[in-house]
């Protein structure tokens, strides 16, 4: 069997102004390093918290209340603040990009980057299909034979999901909360994702109060924009609406 290395959370610290990226479910830091490394060669400082259970089997996460993840969201922020950052933007992808859109929501946020957010509510069996995805990589890279493999996703199928309804939940209450949030947001979204995630888009857009909100659409992308065909646009882009936010000096 192989020794699996779990993800790690990471800091790149530079200037005064601070950006908190956050990845998505069944996802990890590594999804949002490199928009990290690009920000802070721009002089940027950067923070990526790691969820609980993320990096685990996909067991732990179907034991585990999202309302974990957030707490972890909450506890990124509050670790730029506690390291005297004073004015923190927001980038997050997918489940990331609610909490995101979240955080904007309920605390003072310069700005938020929302990538592929899906605010419509996936389906809980859509949700269970993540995990099972993410279940197969997991323990293919384990080394288990696919008989252990087919084996355990039974025994993973018959365990209780009544935590992807209460992430169900959550995703609908940012979505009907936009209009609270007091800060620009640049909503993008890969063209070649799920529809849900592109009507989505369009309703974040048109539910943000701020006048200097901006949208987005990536004609060869789909989910995971960092890691995307246009990758590089996509920093590009990030970068320059982080640039128009307004940063007290």
């Amino acid at each position: 069997m192989m020794k699996m290395i779990p993800p790690q959370s990471f800091t790149y610290e530079a200037g005064k102004r601070a950006v908190l990226l956050l990845h998505g479910f069944t996802g990890n830091p590594a999804d949002v390093r490199k928009l990290g490394r690009y920000l802070h060669e721009k002089g940027y400082t950067c923070h990526a918290p790691l969820y609980t259970g993320h990096g685990h089997p996909a067991e732990e996460l179907l034991e585990l209340h999202p309302e974990n993840w957030w707490r972890d969201a909450e506890e990124g922020y509050r670790l730029l603040i506690a390291k005297g950052y004073t004015q923190i933007a927001v980038v997050g992808v997918s489940l990331g990009a609610v909490f995101a859109l979240r955080l904007g929501v309920e605390y003072p946020v310069t700005g938020v980057v929302s990538m592929c957010a899906p605010i419509q509510g996936k389906s809980a069996n859509e949700l269970y299909e993540r995990v099972v995805s993410y279940a197969k990589s997991y323990k293919t890279f384990e080394g288990k034979s696919p008989d252990i493999l087919q084996k355990e996703l039974q025994e993973l199928d018959q365990r209780p999901r009544e935590q992807l309804s209460h992430l169900q939940d959550l995703i609908s209450d940012v979505g009907n909360q936009l209009q609270y949030l007091q800060a620009p947001v640049a909503v993008m979204q890969g063209a070649l994702d799920q529809p849900l995630y592109v009507e989505s888009a369009a309703v974040i857009y048109e539910k943000v109060p701020d006048p200097r909100k901006t949208y987005t659409l990536y004609p060869n992308s789909g989910h995971i924009l960092t890691l995307s065909p246009e990758q590089q646009t996509v920093f590009e882009d990030t970068e320059h609406f982080l640039n128009t936010l307004d940063w007290k000096s």
